[in-house]
């Protein structure tokens, strides 16, 4: 499997480290083979094993993603910040950090992603995956494993279930559309703009 990040090299060691660190402890993740000189990423140009398995379609195959990711966030907790991110919580005090740029928003939009968060902050913070979908999930042999780790960063782990197929808290719901918006805005604005009307329309019920 052979992906270019966009990452800054520091970035992308971070990520790289992620999954190495995970993969020590017996988590399913693309381990990534080096160049004929060492090197785990060339120009930005990453090559990792191929991980088997197939996308999650049963309650079961959702369970293993939750145990999944309730390990990877207690081995992970006190994990330092991925360079150039900001967590849910920074960015109450900042307004950059990896792909958000909350001052590139209307002040009410920035407003209102900030107050879906502060309602959802709670928790010790720990690396996170950052983009948990069917996409990016593959089940084998009931066990689940996670790739694309391109979004990864430290936050709260709730942002990892925000977006599961399960009954989830409303301010986690929440929290999870708001960091849709901030991170689409400058590169997706109709995307954003509509999970931004989703929000509002959340915060009314």
């Amino acid at each position: 499997m052979v992906r270019r990040s966009s990452r800054s090299p520091a970035a992308l060691d971070w990520e790289l480290d992620l999954v190495a660190h995970l993969a020590e402890h017996d988590l399913r993740v693309p381990l990534t083979v080096p160049s004929a000189d060492g090197r785990r990423h060339v120009d930005g140009v990453v090559v990792q094993e191929f991980l088997p398995g197939r996308p999650p379609v049963s309650d079961d195959d959702w369970r293993a993603v939750v145990d999944l990711l309730c390990r990877m966030h207690e081995l992970t907790r006190g994990w330092p910040q991925r360079p150039g991110f900001a967590s849910s919580r920074g960015l109450q005090q900042r307004d950059t950090g990896g792909d958000v740029d909350l001052s590139a928003m209307p002040p009410a939009a920035k407003a209102a992603v900030r107050k879906a968060w502060r309602r959802a902050d709670t928790g010790e913070e720990c690396a996170i995956h950052g983009d948990v979908g069917g996409g990016n999930v593959l089940v084998h042999r009931g066990v689940a494993g996670l790739i694309d780790w391109d979004e990864s960063r430290v936050d709260l782990p709730l942002f990892d279930y925000a977006h599961l197929p399960f009954d989830v808290a409303d301010d986690v719901v929440r929290a999870g559309v708001a960091w849709e918006a901030a991170t689409c805005w400058l590169a997706e604005p109709e995307y954003a703009a509509r999970r931004l009307d989703e929000l509002h329309v959340l915060n009314m019920q």
